[in-house]
């Protein structure tokens, strides 16, 4: 068998310690009034329901089928 060549500079002794991810942003995403949750998005209509279209500032896009929609 070939010997493992070890890697230039310093060599790790542990793993990295992990960043602080921000807070998501799913808050936005749903409208709940009284005892349901509604989605605020769209659904896709060449995909049907259970497909919801990206909100970008100026236009609405389908991430499974590229159907793009213009505000």
């Amino acid at each position: 068998m070939a010997k493992k060549k070890k890697g230039k500079g310093k060599e790790r002794k542990g793993k990295k310690p992990k960043k602080k991810k921000a807070a998501s942003k799913v808050a936005n995403v749903y409208d709940v009034s009284g005892g349901s949750i509604k989605r605020k998005n769209h659904t896709c209509p060449k995909c049907g329901p259970g497909i919801f279209m990206a909100a970008h500032k100026d236009r609405a896009t389908c991430g499974k089928c590229g159907f793009t929609e213009k505000k």
